[in-house]
């Protein structure tokens, strides 16, 4: 069926689509409610999406390596509207996740790639000090902030939520996610992270996205894909999703899957303690 756009669009509210509830064409909040602050510095308001996951991931990181990195990890329950708070958005003007505010300085950090940067610079972590080493690893933060959102609004969304299936948009989106993961495996050919020899913040923030595809735990397309093709993004991530730390990033704040693989709040190393063995 063709479909003809009206001369001025209007928001219907049942469009469809796994996020139809909670998508709206205005910002701002729906809803007074207060942030909980928890002891630590770094207050994180986020969920276990590939964005959120970014986050907990280098916070876990820098943990450790011995950095004074401690936080508390908020849950953000997006499909009942937690982003549309009226604290949430004094944080995030944008209402997604993830979100940061650091009480020992004051200041929000909104957007994953923008929080990965904030970390990196204030724990002088994970993100090369030589121009060259830096510039190598921001090209890839900034890719991956332009290129994820083709793979998980256009690919993701038309192939695994959208409401009905049509060619068009999986064609060309599948197009897109193809190319992006051709990018990744050529630039991992000679290389054993992303931005070179050093795992850096690039990784942390690619793996949540393009590690979780080519191992199958995103849209159920690895197959539809071909994902197993791309030798080099599958060495790597293999490599980046085996670390310690990031098996515990990917856990926190997560709410669904098996129960070894839930924290759904995190505000201390021993609540990894109790969670269920697999």
């Amino acid at each position: 069926m063709t479909y003809t756009p009206p001369k001025v669009w209007t928001w219907d509210s049942e469009n469809g689509g796994k996020f139809a509830s909670t998508n709206r064409p205005i910002a701002g909040p729906t809803h007074d409610k207060d942030l909980p602050v928890g002891k630590h510095p770094l207050q994180l308001h986020s969920l276990a999406t590939p964005n959120g996951v970014k986050v907990t991931v280098m916070l876990e990181e820098l943990l450790a390596k011995g950095y004074a990195a401690d936080y508390d990890a908020w849950y953000i329950d997006i499909n009942e509207g937690d982003q549309f708070s009226s604290g949430f958005v004094d944080v995030n003007p944008n209402s997604k996740i993830p979100a940061l505010f650091d009480k020992s300085t004051g200041v929000r950090v909104f957007e994953s790639g923008a929080i990965l940067l904030y970390l990196a610079e204030k724990f002088r972590a994970f993100l090369p000090r030589d121009i060259e080493g830096r510039t190598e690893t921001l090209n890839w933060l900034f890719w991956l902030q332009g290129s994820a959102p083709y793979l998980g609004g256009g690919f993701g969304h038309f192939y695994a939520y959208a409401p009905e299936k049509f060619e068009y948009p999986i064609n060309r989106f599948t197009m897109e996610a193809k190319r992006q993961l051709d990018v990744l495996n050529q630039q991992l050919e000679e290389n054993r992270y992303i931005a070179g020899a050093e795992y850096t913040i690039a990784d942390m923030a690619a793996a949540p996205w393009y590690g979780s595809l080519v191992k199958g735990a995103v849209y159920d397309a690895a197959e539809f894909l071909d994902t197993a093709s791309y030798e080099n993004v599958n060495r790597w991530a293999d490599d980046v999703m085996s670390r310690p730390a990031f098996k515990k990033g990917r856990m926190v704040n997560r709410g669904w899957g098996e129960a070894h693989e839930q924290l759904r709040e995190r505000h201390d190393a021993s609540d990894f303690d109790a969670v269920p063995k697999a």
